[in-house]
């Protein structure tokens, strides 16, 4: 039988963003400053960079915690306790409890579910907040450095020693007393090269804490721009060009802070291939071809024997001809974005 979760409609989202409203401002000053998902005036960037003065100062490996779908596991009751502790009034911590039952549809009928928080409220990261500041404040306590992105969370230690003793403790408190599920296969203890975090991995040259892309997060973007370069999808130039330009903005602008100029140099010679690949196919007929070449100023006899010839799409995107011809500079005066040109305008230098 297919579950499926119940979003909220716009009443609910109208009610679950004044009730966040009031709570905010109550919850807000008792929030950890290692805290940084779903908060006013905090952002991954700010994480990313708290990770890194942590591993300048000599934390080298991490534990790296998984909360096995959060969202879905989170307690109820546990949740209530917490929400009673700061919030006087019982009609509201009411309502906050009716809304966590909303439950899931099973084919055409309603059932309660007595755990998760439904996700796509606006409480619904509020609520993550709340109920994860009890592992916060446990690690402060203990005198831990750690980073949390809503639940996405790293705590780095000095020794694999060190972080070995501390993941087995906290996964202790996290399903003993938070009553959570850690993922132990994808959960680690490992030196900081090997962890991911906010799509972002670490590295220390000297001693001094630097960001780059994760491997992951760099397959991901390859993917996208294979699709943004597709020719099945049936878009035209413009389209494509501003889809590709809203894709290179957001990513590079999320991924400022690492050192990538190289990555995307290399990743930007593989790209404008992908491009000439699909000028080469829309220009289709030989006669077309022809005309192209000339108009870019290739000899007529030498465009004839390109025109004509029988290698496949991909090759001749890398070809002397279309290198020479649709230039790099001639791409950014047709309205392509390159990742390394706009990296070179936004990059944070530290």
């Amino acid at each position: 039988m297919q579950l499926r979760r119940v979003f909220p409609t716009v009443v609910d989202r109208v009610v679950q963003q004044a009730i966040a409203q009031i709570l905010t401002p109550l919850y807000e000053p008792q929030f950890s400053e290692h805290s940084y998902g779903f908060r006013p005036k905090r952002n991954a960037h700010q994480a990313l960079k708290k990770c890194r003065d942590y591993i300048t100062e000599g934390h080298g490996y991490a534990v790296d915690l998984d909360l096995e779908k959060f969202f879905d596991k989170v307690n109820h009751s546990k949740l209530i306790e917490v929400l009673s502790r700061t919030v006087e009034d019982g009609r509201v911590v009411s309502l906050i409890h009716k809304y966590l039952n909303a439950g899931v549809q099973v084919g055409c009928n309603f059932e309660a579910s007595g755990m998760g928080v439904p996700q796509g409220g606006p409480l619904s990261p509020l609520l993550s907040n709340i109920m994860l500041d009890e592992l916060d404040k446990e690690l402060e306590r203990r005198g831990h450095k750690f980073v949390r992105y809503a639940d996405d969370m790293v705590i780095l230690c000095k020794s694999k020693r060190s972080a070995e003793r501390v993941m087995g403790s906290i996964i202790h408190f996290i399903e003993g007393k938070l009553f959570l599920k850690v993922n132990r296969e994808k959960s680690q203890v490992a030196p900081i090269s090997k962890v991911k975090f906010l799509g972002y991995s670490f590295y220390n040259p000297k001693g001094e804490g630097r960001l780059r892309i994760h491997p992951k997060s760099v397959s991901k973007m390859k993917a996208k721009l294979k699709e943004l370069t597709s020719r099945s999808n049936g878009w035209g130039n413009d389209r494509r060009k501003e889809s590709l330009r809203q894709y290179i903005i957001g990513w590079v602008n999320y991924f400022k802070l690492a050192d990538m100029q190289n990555l995307l140099l290399r990743t930007d010679e593989w790209y404008r291939r992908r491009i000439r690949m699909v000028i080469w196919k829309q220009w289709k007929r030989i006669r077309t071809k022809l005309t192209n070449l000339v108009r870019l100023g290739v000899k007529k006899a030498k465009a004839w024997e390109w025109a004509n010839t029988r290698k496949g799409y991909w090759h001749i995107a890398n070809s002397f001809i279309l290198n020479t011809t649709i230039t790099t500079d001639r791409l950014r005066q047709a309205g392509y974005v390159f990742l390394s040109d706009y990296y070179q305008k936004v990059r944070v230098k530290t």
